[in-house]
């Protein structure tokens, strides 16, 4: 049975409940001050309907709303469904103050207005795939929000002062903020979760999160503060150098800084403002320099008739000073330096030594990077003997969706192989066995953008590291 309002309906003190199925509103439904109104099924509120709500409303199912230019009225509206709510119809469904208390979520298929103040208590609240809003129109605020409850999709704000937007991926509450705004505007936000194009950057910058970014849209409106954070222990914050970190900004299809100086900690939490705005778009923290001064992204050493070739690659470099090559035997306790190259400071590099006083048996080496601050980090030791230590080659460069590889007198047993990207990102990785074999292969599964990679292959005994170009 469905009851149907056509008339205005006065409650003063009482609590109204509706124990039937739905609720339509055809007419004029009006909750007064102090009055309590409770519908356990779906709400329909009509274009002919006028509905006012001045006292307390609690809705337990879904909502669809018709009725245009409605009236927020002076009360307080609950959604606290024990199931899945929605909001759907053709016309805002506006409240005065609003709670959210449905810990199985409510999903936004129509704009919801808030002009008070909104209180979470649980559950998200997410759009469908067509954008539509969780709207604080001017003056309104919320509060509550936590991981458990907050908007997994587009957040809207009228007006013109400081909005943190309450938006995160479901599992983590992850705000973006507008402050100092220069009018009247409307900003619409979202958590958008990977960052893509990453390698795409200009203005001084060198890398950005790969992990996590951002969407905040002006649709009218004048310059605004742009307010970014990170929280290691939820979403992985790179290592970057606290005073390097900026605010960035993808224009022109590329990441480009817009400035801000940081606080806080890269291990922990901490939060970057932009200075004033007028572009905008996807946001992102980016860095001036590197996470680690480099990235060692592999060294071999391989016996080549009377002397050792020492290579390495790495990854990233900046304000390092010097590498030193160390070399031990198997009786030995300590490392002695045989070698030292000058640092490129370059994005990728390639570096090598020849050691033409090799030990008998088996030798050790290892290499020392030393920054210009004294500050030093090892790579991985490798081992070579007087029999060949065995080499590889890649066959086809550029690949496309395998990279073939040639052996020669690689030692037989199981390698692990990994594809890594210029930042230093392990993007594939995987085990292959040798069994005397001369060519073996990698099939190239990652979807990333074109460009060059490093192949790794390791095992305890053999590192074999070389760059390839990806079509």
């Amino acid at each position: 049975m469905q009851r149907t309002f056509v008339t205005l309906v006065a409650l003063l003190s009482t609590v109204l409940g509706f124990s039937q199925a739905a609720l339509q509103n055809n007419g004029n439904l009006q909750i007064h001050t102090g009055a309590n109104m409770a519908a356990h099924g779906a709400l329909t509120n009509t274009s002919s309907a006028g509905l006012v709500n001045n006292g307390t409303f609690y809705i337990r199912g879904n909502i669809t709303n018709s009725q245009a230019s409605m009236s927020a009225g002076s009360g307080a509206t609950h959604l606290s469904g024990t199931s899945a709510q929605s909001i759907n119809g053709t016309q805002a469904y506006r409240v005065n103050n609003l709670t959210t208390n449905n810990s199985t979520g409510i999903t936004l298929n129509n704009n919801l207005n808030v002009v008070g103040i909104h209180t979470f208590t649980a559950g998200r609240i997410a759009s469908s795939a067509t954008p539509n809003y969780l709207v604080y129109e001017a003056g309104s605020s919320y509060t509550g929000s936590t991981d458990a409850a907050h908007v997994t999709g587009w957040v809207k704000k009228f007006g013109n002062t400081n909005f943190i937007f309450p938006v995160g991926n479901a599992s983590y509450l992850r705000t973006i903020s507008v402050s100092t705004l220069s009018a009247t505007s409307e900003f619409n936000a979202q958590y958008a979760g990977t960052t893509p194009n990453t390698s795409n950057v200009l203005n001084s910058l060198v890398t950005v999160n790969a992990n996590e970014y951002w969407n905040l849209n002006r649709v009218s409106g004048g310059t605004a503060v742009v307010n970014l954070n990170w929280e290691h222990s939820k979403v992985s914050f790179p290592d970057y150098p606290l005073a390097s970190i900026r605010v960035a900004n993808y224009s022109g299809g590329m990441w480009t800084g817009r400035g801000g100086s940081a606080t806080g900690n890269v291990a922990t939490t901490g939060n970057i403002s932009s200075p004033a705005q007028s572009t905008f778009g996807a946001f992102v923290i980016g860095s001036q320099n590197f996470s680690l001064p480099l990235n060692f992204l592999g060294v071999t050493a391989k016996r080549q008739n009377s002397m050792t070739l020492v290579e390495w690659n790495t990854g990233e470099e900046y304000d390092v000073d010097h590498f030193e090559v160390e070399r031990k035997d198997t009786y030995s306790n300590t490392f002695t330096v045989i070698a030292e190259v000058p640092a490129r400071n370059m994005i990728t590099n390639k570096y090598d030594v020849e050691d033409h006083l090799p030990l008998e048996g088996t030798a050790y080496y290892r290499i020392k990077s030393v920054d210009r601050d004294g500050e030093f980090q090892y790579s991985r030791v490798v081992a070579v003997n007087d029999k060949s230590s065995g080499s590889m080659a890649i066959l086809n460069n550029p690949a496309r969706s395998t990279i073939f590889i040639s052996v020669n007198s690689a030692p037989k047993g199981n390698y692990a192989y990994q594809l890594i990207d210029g930042s230093g990102r392990i993007v594939q990785a995987g085990q292959v066995m040798l069994n005397g074999q001369t060519v073996f292969d990698i099939p190239v599964s990652i979807k990333s953008s074109k460009g060059y990679y490093f192949v790794k292959i390791s095992n305890s005994l053999f590192e074999f590291t070389d760059k390839v170009f990806i079509q």
